[in-house]
């Protein structure tokens, strides 16, 4: 893989406003190629209605391109059915979705609710709501500070009390891959409920990186955002299983969504619109759909071994480095991309300022992951996350100029 040549597809790279950037802030947002932002525009250009409600042609052609964009991301996940797949705003609506829906319909008094300690507020915030409604109790799967939740932590957690369990594919912290197959074979097993637990998984940062297939992990909901994969802000997803999904209230009220409304009542609308009402986001189906299409043609293989690759660098570069620490597991391969780090004496605050002098992007604060930061010990990190369109060039001169901050802050 070229990445050089793969970032000429990259318009941001191109302009004047950012000669010289280094972006290193991929768990964050991705940036994007121009065939998703010239989708986009061939959209509103040439198919601009609104979709599923016209029965003229211009209508049915929006319909068309906003449908076959859902069949694309089913075949991208291996999802069995399209009507598997709910277009929503981000991974945070997805998951705010299952709580609404499932979680207040289905969890009770006494029941637990379990969930990492590394999860991002996204996938915690909605099962607290759920277990201070419910009478319910939150329980967590403790990991090492190498990012790693052993066996026997997740067999001692998920028991016969346990209704869902909540987590993340990659940490967006520590970039390590959680055995997400296996918790959830477990949790199936031994959970409350008729195929016991019901598992929700957050794949924002998953899904860009690495090949995945859902009825592999066998998860019961699978959440992600476009933006992290080089598609549209403003577009998400939700991947259920259908027959879960058929038993769900719906989580909004409104157009599109019904089937019959009397003054009364109303009955809903089959999958998947019964979860998608009012005008839905077209324009970022589709952008989503070339985003999807593009890193196909990358290859996600090619795509985890220069994360791999460029980790190994970056990593092996800050261990020479006076002061500063990488927060997770030693082992680079298991980062995905993303390197958390900390430089003694300095705020993370003022690493990312620095570094932005030098036309250099990264990350700081505690990263939407409050409790984790706790655990580690920490206020805040700073994090530096990379993508197929990163170069070695690019991370030689991060390291180059990391290594100058404590001297730069009067430390050395």
């Amino acid at each position: 893989m070229n990445s050089s040549e793969l970032r000429k597809d990259f318009p941001i790279f191109a302009s004047p406003s950012n000669k010289g950037l280094i972006y290193f802030d991929n768990a964050a947002t991705t940036q994007r190629p121009l065939s998703v932002t010239k989708a986009i525009q061939d959209f509103y250009n040439n198919d601009n209605a609104n979709p599923l409600r016209g029965l003229y042609g211009l209508s049915m052609r929006a319909t068309d391109r906003y449908e076959n964009a859902r069949q694309t991301v089913a075949t991208f996940l291996n999802a069995t059915s399209s009507q598997e797949i709910i277009f929503t705003r981000n991974a945070s609506e997805s998951l705010n979705l299952v709580a609404y829906t499932w979680a207040l319909s289905n969890v009770g008094e006494g029941d637990e609710i379990v969930v990492s300690a590394m999860e991002h507020h996204s996938n915690l915030l909605p099962w607290q709501m759920v277990c201070r409604a419910k009478k319910a109790k939150l329980v967590f799967l403790e990991c090492a500070n190498d990012g790693i939740i052993s066996q026997s932590e997740w067999e001692s957690k998920i028991t016969a009390k346990t209704k869902l369990v909540a987590i993340a594919h990659v940490s967006n912290v520590f970039g390590i891959t959680n055995p997400v197959k296996e918790i959830a074979s477990y949790a199936h097993k031994v959970g409350n409920g008729a195929k016991g637990a019901i598992v929700v998984v957050d794949g924002a940062q998953s899904l860009p990186h690495i090949a995945l297939d859902v009825k592999d992990l066998d998860a019961d909901f699978f959440a992600f955002s476009a933006h992290k994969l080089c598609g549209p802000m403003g577009i998400g997803g939700l991947y259920g299983k259908k027959s879960i999904l058929e038993e769900m209230p719906p989580f909004l009220r409104g157009g599109e969504m019904i089937e019959y409304v009397t003054r009364e009542d109303a009955t809903y609308a089959e999958l998947p619109h019964k979860f998608e009402a009012g005008t839905v986001n077209a324009s970022g189906a589709v952008g989503l759909e070339a985003a999807i299409k593009y890193i196909q043609n990358v290859g996600l293989k090619n795509i985890e071994g220069n994360d791999n690759h460029l980790a190994s660098l970056l990593m092996n570069g800050m261990k020479q480095i006076k002061g500063v620490s990488v927060i997770g597991h030693p082992d680079p391969l298991r980062h995905c991309g993303i390197v958390t780090f900390t430089i003694d004496g300095v705020h993370p605050h003022d690493i990312a300022s620095i570094l932005d002098t030098e036309h250099i992007a990264v990350r700081a604060g505690h990263h939407c992951a409050q409790p984790l930061m706790q655990k580690l010990g920490v206020n805040s990190t700073a994090r530096a996350s990379l993508y197929f369109y990163n170069t070695e060039d690019e991370v030689s001169l991060f390291l180059e100029k990391l290594s100058l901050v404590r001297k730069w802050m009067g430390l050395e």
